[in-house]
């Protein structure tokens, strides 16, 4: 994206010291982001919110506004630096989290993290260990936000019953002719429509917490000090809202855990990888299981598994629309990224008794 409207922007923001450059960074398929350099100690980062995905950039940033307001609080109880482990919102001079521009953009600033890293894929296990121990204080540090106070930024996002739902039409409605072409893949889907409606139940049934979850735990969206490897803070709070831990957990599993690529072709190179969740399991269980009830630990494991069957629903329900929602840069792509998510599910079920074992070796 061209940076001449982020230049005309940066004069809202209170920004320090006079501006010395603004250039593109970061690897996101959503939000426009960009390095702000200054002649200040501090640099910044300056975001345009997709306003077409988010529906509402008032609410989502009420949400942000809140959710970092109260980590704050809690870094600053155990000594912390608010600066380093929390996002920190840059005012508008308007004294407002976030600027509308002339064309009906939104923009929002944050303090630039120093010498930290973000991984778009899990180095080693110590990494990994060290991310989930992060994400599990984030959900520790929020428990007691009462989650109802958040709005939905996208509605539905982890409901997987809604969808299965919307593979159903997408099938029945066949709109590109491809449904005939992947057999295999559909029988998938159907054979584990039980699955889609697991955790829902769990939680309509009163054994599963609503709690405040980042649903969307990526391994790039915790930065990673640059010398100790440590998890420093949990970023992108977009789609933070009401939902089940397992969402959470399940997330950075799907992404972490696997020997492949998100969109491999040769399946004969995506393994479930079980050491990966181990490390995951111990550092997410170290950091917030004893403040987890015991049905909600037993569901991490359901999480992993669901969470990843979703995203390879999402991926064939757009697979079957004609690639509409997810950016494709070949033929079939949306197809190998269904694909390599039905293999690791298909991979986390043969494994099963054996990630319980490990599961409840770190339950407190």
């Amino acid at each position: 994206m061209n940076t001449f409207n982020a230049d005309k922007v940066f004069s809202h923001f209170q920004f320090e010291g006079e501006l010395v450059s603004i250039t593109p960074t970061g690897n996101g398929h959503i939000n426009d982001t960009f390095l702000v350099t200054t002649n200040a100690p501090k640099n910044y980062i300056l975001q345009r919110i997709n306003h077409h995905i988010f529906k509402s950039p008032e609410t989502l940033m009420e949400n942000i506004e809140a959710v970092c307001a109260h980590l704050q609080q809690k870094v600053l109880a155990e000594g912390g630096d608010i600066e380093r482990e929390v996002l920190t919102l840059i005012p508008t001079h308007a004294h407002t989290s976030y600027f509308l521009d002339n064309e009906g953009y939104y923009w929002r600033a944050y303090v630039f993290i120093t010498d930290a890293i973000s991984y778009d894929i899990v180095p080693n296990n110590t990494v990994f260990y060290n991310a989930a121990y992060k994400f599990g204080e984030f959900q520790r540090f929020l428990l007691d936000f009462d989650a109802s106070k958040l709005y939905e930024t996208i509605p539905y996002f982890h409901h997987t019953k809604n969808r299965f739902n919307n593979f159903l039409h997408a099938l029945e409605n066949d709109c590109v002719r491809r449904a005939k072409t992947i057999p295999a893949e559909i029988d998938f889907v159907l054979s584990h429509e039980q699955d889609a409606s697991s955790l829902i139940e769990l939680y309509e049934s009163g054994k599963l917490p609503l709690r405040v979850t980042h649903n969307d735990t990526k391994i790039n969206n915790i930065m990673i000090d640059a010398y100790t490897q440590k998890g420093i803070c949990v970023i992108d709070l977009d789609t933070v809202m009401p939902g089940l831990v397992a969402y959470d957990f399940g997330d950075c599993i799907r992404t972490g855990a696997t020997s492949g690529a998100e969109d491999e072709v040769d399946l004969s190179k995506v393994h479930f990888m079980l050491d990966r969740f181990e490390a995951f399991t111990e550092g997410f269980l170290s950091s917030v299981g004893a403040h987890l009830t015991n049905d909600e630990i037993a569901s991490l494991l359901i999480g992993a598994k669901i969470i990843t069957f979703e995203c390879g629903i999402r991926f064939l329900t757009d697979y079957l629309e004609g690639d509409t929602y997810f950016k494709i840069h070949r033929p079939n792509h949306n197809l190998d990224r269904a694909r390599t998510q039905f293999k690791l599910v298909q991979d986390m079920e043969h494994h099963w008794q054996e990630l319980e074992t490990i599961i409840q070796k770190f339950m407190k």
